[in-house]
């Protein structure tokens, strides 16, 4: 029997219930519905262990960046994976949903089954379901989006997703395979347009990556780095530069997408 995807959502209203859970109920997760209150979120999390918080940024008493935080630091074991919502976002705001433990961050109104799909994505990336069940769940779909791509990969390496590293390499891979030339411009171009996304330096972004290599290969998977990276695991040469990470991530899922298309 195939796992279902066990989602808690912060919103037990029936307005709720009627335009967006019967569509996640419809694509096979199992929905248990809990008050729109953080502390009321965060001790239904504690008694029945949901694979997906799906919660509003802000609600009374303990926003949803206070229950991630209260989550990292209370629950042990396996932690559920945060889909934020919000009806008001900025650059600032998305960037403090996302380093505080968010998987996704989604506005509203948003379409409940674009968002279904998206959880059964991030799921099976995650490994809370295998991905021949993330393939039975989800509807027939075309190639999943590029983000979805480099998330992936970049799960598999092992860098991870709290760190600030990681979302600048993920937005630098991204840039790389849509402009290749930028990688022949790291200094000059690539990092100084992630550091506007995030509104911080350029200098800060080239440290914040380094340092998510080095994790990576500090708890990574040996096997797994030297599927996509061969040689440069070797004692020899250590780990890749910067500019050798981001190329050679992006070449191969450009390389990919062309196979594909």
């Amino acid at each position: 029997m195939e796992k279902r995807i066990k989602l808690l959502v912060a919103n037990d209203s029936a307005e709720f219930n009627r335009d967006y859970g019967r569509i996640f109920e419809e694509s096979g997760m199992e929905i248990v519905y809990t008050q729109k209150d953080g502390m009321k979120l965060l001790e239904k999390i504690e008694s029945i262990h949901p694979d997906v918080v799906l919660a509003d940024l802000f609600m009374p008493r303990l926003d949803g960046i206070g229950v991630m935080k209260a989550i990292q630091s209370k629950v042990a074991g396996m932690r559920p994976m945060f889909v934020i919502i919000s009806n008001f976002t900025s650059p600032t705001l998305e960037r403090e949903v996302m380093m505080s433990g968010a998987s996704y961050f989604a506005i509203s109104p948003f379409n409940a089954a674009d968002l279904s799909d998206r959880i059964i994505q991030l799921c099976s990336i995650s490994g809370i379901i295998p991905k021949t069940s993330a393939r039975s769940q989800a509807p027939a779909t075309e190639e999943p989006s590029l983000e979805i791509q480099v998330t992936e990969v970049l799960h598999q390496i092992g860098v991870p997703a709290h760190i600030k590293g990681y979302h600048y390499l993920r937005d630098s891979i991204i840039m790389a395979i849509e402009t290749p030339d930028i990688i022949n411009a790291v200094t000059k171009q690539l990092y100084p347009n992630v550091a506007k996304r995030y509104e911080t330096t350029a200098s800060r972004v080239e440290r914040a990556i380094r340092h998510a290599i080095e994790v990576a290969w500090d708890r990574g998977d040996v096997d797994i780095l030297n599927s996509y990276f061969g040689y440069t695991i070797h004692n020899t040469r250590g780990k890749p530069t910067n500019s050798e990470f981001i190329a050679m991530i992006s070449d191969r899922l450009r390389l990919h997408m062309k196979t594909a298309s």
